[in-house]
């Protein structure tokens, strides 16, 4: 099918009021899209079931899901074409930024005192729209990032979510798996040298060694990368990729993703002090933000599901981006806001027209 045409079809879907999700693979053309034939909202505990799933940070065992079999199935291919996109000016807000500035050196003092290694800490940010139009949205989105996992996600009841993550959760195909480690951002520049702190070097280890602690248990072969930069967008990270080979028998999509989320690169090390910290001191819910999303085919066998960072809410004429930062004892407050005003850039340079 025809871009244009599966736009259109999505906005029809849309105008009626019914569940859809469309996304694309990274580094792939091919855009596909569950178009829910019932406005009903459907949730999983073991992912079994063809279709795709969304899940919030706090996970238990539940999240949402668009089944395939409720569902019309439709795909097209993307254009060569890319849309060029231009930073997005983003005007200080004192109030916010003193709020994050406290929020973070209380994370600091906290690490200090041993308690953690690492804290993520969170912010949203509310843009209001002027001119939303879905058409547009999804060609910038499908349209840029063709390294990302792309996806716009709408039901009635939990609004519009959409973003271009860079991390993977887990990838499964039969008994083999994929996953990765990511941590540190840097802004891309052309011509400047990459180079990595002992900040980002140490917190990079951290993600990694915890991961790969979780993963023991449900798996017979591990292999670990050396860690290298990786660009998203305008953005670069430090990535160590995870791969191996699952317990037969042992090892189902559901206990993966349970064993992996949430991750250090979202949460923090130990994570059940870090998650206990950010629902107490983080003041907002994070919802879909930093949970997991993505679609599971051949009964769980085979899954591409994905961290859900770099993403936004729409609801209301307003886009809500999300977005945040690993925290050690190293960090400075300062470079820590820096960071997630970097950060907003990938939702807001989708949004500019509409801004």
């Amino acid at each position: 099918m025809d871009f244009n045409l599966l736009t259109e079809k999505i906005e029809k879907h849309f105008e009626e009021g019914l569940p859809f999700v469309v996304y694309s693979l990274p580094n792939q053309k091919i855009v596909s899209a569950l178009l829910q034939k019932n406005p009903e909202l459907s949730t999983i505990s073991e992912l079994t079931d063809n279709g795709f799933v969304l899940a919030p940070f706090e996970y238990n065992d539940s999240a949402y899901f668009i089944p395939e079999n409720d569902s019309e199935i439709v795909s097209a291919e993307l254009s060569e074409n890319t849309i060029e996109l231009t930073p997005v000016p983003v005007a200080e807000n004192a109030s916010e930024r003193k709020t994050y500035l406290e929020k973070v050196q209380k994370t600091i003092d906290n690490i200090k005192r041993r308690r953690a290694t690492k804290i993520v800490i969170s912010r949203p940010k509310d843009f209001p729209l002027s001119n939303f139009s879905l058409k547009q949205l999804l060609e910038r989105l499908f349209g840029a990032y063709p390294l990302a996992f792309r996806y716009i996600w709408y039901h009635p009841q939990t609004g519009m979510w959409c973003g271009a993550t860079p991390e993977t959760l887990v990838r499964v195909e039969t008994d083999s798996f994929k996953t990765m480690a990511l941590a540190g951002t840097q802004s891309f520049c052309n011509s400047e040298k990459v180079s990595w702190g002992p900040k980002e070097l140490d917190e990079q280890q951290m993600v990694t060694d915890s991961i790969t602690n979780s993963l023991q248990r449900v798996t017979s072969v591990l292999k670990v990368s050396n860690p290298y930069t990786y660009r998203a967008g305008s953005l670069l990270h430090l990535r160590t990729d995870i791969t191996g080979i699952l317990k037969r028998g042992k090892a189902t999509l559901t206990k993966i993703a349970a064993a992996l989320h949430p991750t250090p690169a979202v949460c923090g090390s130990p994570q059940k002090f870090a998650k206990e910290f950010i629902l107490q001191n983080e003041g907002y819910n994070r919802e879909f933000y930093t949970g997991f999303l993505g679609p599971v085919n051949e009964n769980g066998a085979s899954a591409s599901l994905m961290v859900n960072l770099r993403c936004m809410k729409i609801e209301n004429n307003t886009a809500r981006i999300f977005v945040g930062g690993g925290i050690t004892i190293g960090s400075q407050p300062a470079d820590e806001w820096q960071e997630t005003q970097n950060k907003m850039q990938t939702m807001l340079q989708v949004l500019a027209p509409m801004l």
